[in-house]
């Protein structure tokens, strides 16, 4: 990222550093944490010392955290439709990402915002989970019979549902990657380790490893990159929240290799201590199940490090946009094989050229 954007990382690696931001950099910190999402972040973060901040930048601090505390209540809210709509369906209903940090409690949710609720099913009660969910007033988007096909054969979720009268969006999965995607993983064993909640007695939420590894998957597999950086931040609480118990780093090791997410896994560890340094044990990143060769991991870097500055556009560097195209494109390649991706990108071409 480029220098302008340094007092903003700083903020995020150490919150008390806020406490010396003058009148320019506070500017440009609350302009930079607004485009990436994370206003509300650094409202939690200051919260413990909100009084020796400007009072102008603890308001907007202040809005930010307001407008997360509401948006959390409206997923509680829905949480408890859902949980009723869903009540006589079979087997279990894991929340994932911001759903399962706001219904938790759990770190990365202090100060979050938040635009969907994402669950998993097993595969094998989707048409069920679909039916109970349409006869609680939700119902798929609008999409052509190609759309319909893309979701329905080739990944790992149902079209988004929209609930008719509260306009709440909620994406149903079946796996953690898609059908058709060249890595494979047993969303059977994500379930099973999955924690009831008490709160919300329909659902559960993943254990802390699989937390972490679905995160890191969602990151580093997709190829929309306006939320990297706050994805990265949500990382960064969970390894924070979790690594202090000493048993939490093999057991997130072990589970990478179990699930097959070695690779995401390790790329999570490589830029969340690169970028916020995380406090992650040395030898993790040596021991993790898979990781690139030194060429490919230098390649990545070229890739990974500019898109995580297209957070902002005073963070944007000169390879920012094409990096974030090449990401695009690797995302669907990890996701379709060539006979499959090749008319896809260019039915997504002509579509965009229409529009």
């Amino acid at each position: 990222m480029k220098p302008a954007c340094a007092a903003f990382l700083l903020a995020l690696r150490e919150p008390t550093a806020m406490i010396g931001f003058d009148a320019a950099t506070w500017d440009r910190v609350v302009r930079q944490a607004r485009g990436a999402g994370l206003l509300g972040r650094l409202g939690a973060l200051a919260s413990g010392f909100a009084d020796r901040l400007p009072a102008a930048v603890w308001r907007h601090l202040q809005a930010a955290l307001a407008l997360a505390g509401q948006q959390r209540r409206a997923v509680h809210w829905e949480l408890l439709h859902l949980g009723r709509a869903l009540e006589r369906t079979e087997g279990p209903v894991v929340l994932l990402k911001g759903a399962a940090y706001a219904a938790a409690d759990l770190p990365p949710a202090a100060g979050r915002i938040f635009s969907d609720i994402d669950l998993l099913v097993p595969r094998m009660q989707l048409g069920a989970t679909e039916a109970a969910l349409m006869l609680g007033g939700w119902v798929s988007s609008p999409h052509d019979a190609y759309d319909i096909r893309y979701y329905r054969e080739w990944m790992h979720e149902l079209p988004p549902m929209q609930h008719l009268r509260r306009q709440t969006w909620l994406d149903v999965h079946h796996n953690i990657l898609p059908e058709s995607a060249r890595r494979k993983t047993q969303p059977a064993l994500f379930l099973a380790a999955a924690t009831p909640l008490a709160a919300f007695p329909r659902f559960s939420i993943p254990e802390p490893a699989d937390q972490v590894l679905h995160s890191a998957t969602h990151l580093f597999h997709e190829g929309e990159w306006q939320h990297g950086l706050r994805d990265l931040v949500d990382l960064d609480a969970l390894l924070r929240a979790y690594g202090s118990d000493s048993t939490f780093w093999p057991r997130l090791l072990a589970r990478a290799e179990v699930l097959n997410l070695g690779l995401p896994l390790y790329y999570a560890l490589r830029y969340a201590r690169r970028l916020l340094h995380t406090p992650i044990p040395e030898s993790l990143e040596a021991t993790c199940p898979e990781r690139p060769g030194p060429g490919a991991a230098a390649v990545m870097d070229a890739l990974f490090l500019p898109a995580f500055a297209s957070a902002h556009g005073e963070c944007a560097i000169t390879l920012t946009s094409i990096a974030t195209l090449l990401l695009y494109v690797r995302s669907h390649w990890l996701r379709m094989p060539p006979h499959l991706l090749l008319p896809h990108l260019v039915r997504k071409g002509l579509r965009r050229d229409e529009a």
